[in-house]
């Protein structure tokens, strides 16, 4: 029979430990306290429609003060006046001038060699010559044709005088006895013969006289055509000396030297420096509140000068429409075509508007809600927004001074009445 241990064995008798139980005990209380602190948080996150990082939005807050609404951007100096000359006539051209050079109104500055437009011009001006000669020939015809009617005129007249004369005579004698009855008849048959005569040749006067006088002015129309057309081809060889429209300066010049160029192929350009503008490009959204003659600010070379928007250009480019601002006053004499310049121009200023930083948020939503932030919970709340600025945005309805907004990166929210924003 093999013997146990059980003899050996004794109870041991183990003491409690304070100091674990005291450490368990805090640590659960530290649980209890943590959970405590985090519930509303959790309630909050389980209560939101979605959660974004802090980090990937911006904030605003809603603020009243003075709202100005302005355009500021870079624009450059361009001539009021810049006109290009064209070639009038197709040849072979010579420059006067280079690049840069000071030139006055009228000054030639390039000539065109057109032998074919100096040919026709003689050629017309010959025919010119010879239909004056017509005209004057035409009127010596007329003169003499006129003198000739105007003869025969007169002998009928004469004639029939003549007639009226003899039948008195012979009627007076019938009446005494002294000559025939047939001697009054033939008498009076004369004069009635002169008398048809005299009438034909009063209507023969008149009539011719019409006909000279239409065939002169023909004639002298013709004329006065031809003369129109060689004035014409004489402005045409005029033209052939290219002169500068303006006082001002030479800009580019498009051609080389004794270059053989077609009819209205760009020359060079002059720049009228005493009208100078400032050219600026503005954003298509700002382009409808833009108006001839607002007030505007150019800044450049440490001096600011006032000036007003002259033109509107009618057509978008690339999101931006071109306006020009003309200098309220005299022209400054510092500045150089093409030169940079800052241009402010003032659309509206008013004071007390309430307003909040402007995002991305106003094209999001299309102006028509905002995301208003309270305890970490980012809420859809429909707004009513009115002008913009480059900086901020008019706010007329559903936002209040205080409020803060989420002001970009909604997209993200994708439309959720609540979104959680998690640190």
């Amino acid at each position: 029979m093999i013997r146990d241990t059980s003899a050996q064995d004794r109870m041991v008798e183990v003491k409690p430990n304070r100091k674990r139980r005291a450490l368990l005990l805090g640590a659960g209380v530290g649980v209890i306290a943590v959970l405590a602190f985090a519930m509303p948080g959790v309630l909050r996150l389980f209560s939101a429609d979605a959660s974004v990082s802090a980090s990937r939005l911006a904030f605003a807050t809603v603020g009243r003060g003075p709202f100005v609404r302005d355009i500021a951007a870079e624009g450059k100096v361009v001539a009021a006046v810049s006109p290009t000359l064209y070639a009038t006539s197709g040849g072979a051209v010579t420059l006067k001038v280079h690049a840069g050079d000071t030139v006055k109104q009228g000054q030639v500055l390039a000539t065109i060699v057109s032998p074919e437009l100096t040919n026709k011009l003689a050629q017309e001006q010959s025919n010119a010559d010879a239909m004056e000669v017509e005209y004057k020939r035409a009127q010596i015809d007329a003169q003499k044709k006129r003198a000739e009617l105007q003869q025969a005129f007169d002998n009928a007249q004469i004639d029939a005088q003549a007639a009226r004369r003899t039948l008195e005579r012979n009627t007076a004698a019938f009446a005494k006895g002294a000559v025939a009855k047939s001697d009054v008849d033939t008498a009076n048959d004369t004069l009635q013969k002169a008398e048809i005569a005299e009438r034909h040749a009063k209507a023969n006067l008149g009539m011719d006289n019409d006909s000279l006088s239409f065939d002169i002015e023909a004639k002298k129309l013709a004329h006065d055509r031809q003369v129109l057309l060689v004035q014409d081809l004489q402005r045409q060889v005029d033209d052939l000396n290219v002169k500068s429209p303006v006082d001002g300066q030479v800009g580019q010049l498009f051609i080389a030297e004794r270059a053989t160029v077609a009819k209205d192929a760009q020359l060079l350009s002059v720049i009228d420096l005493s009208a100078l503008q400032v050219e600026m490009q503005v954003p298509e959204s700002f382009a409808r509140d833009l108006g001839i003659g607002m007030p505007g600010e150019i800044s450049g070379n440490g001096t600011t000068w006032h000036g007003k928007v002259s033109a509107i250009s009618p057509e978008v480019v690339n999101g931006e429409v071109a306006a020009r601002l003309a200098f309220d006053g005299a022209t400054p004499k510092q500045l150089r075509q093409s030169q940079r310049l800052s241009v402010r121009v003032l659309l509206d200023k008013r004071d007390n508007v309430l307003t909040v930083q402007r995002g991305s948020f106003v094209d999001e939503s299309g102006g028509n809600y905002a995301y208003v932030v309270r305890d970490g919970i980012a809420t859809k709340t429909p707004i009513r927004v009115g002008a913009s600025s480059i900086d901020k945005v008019e706010i007329l309805d559903g936002l209040k001074e205080g409020d803060k907004i989420v002001i970009s990166g909604t997209d993200s929210f994708k439309s959720a009445p609540r979104v959680a924003i998690s640190s």
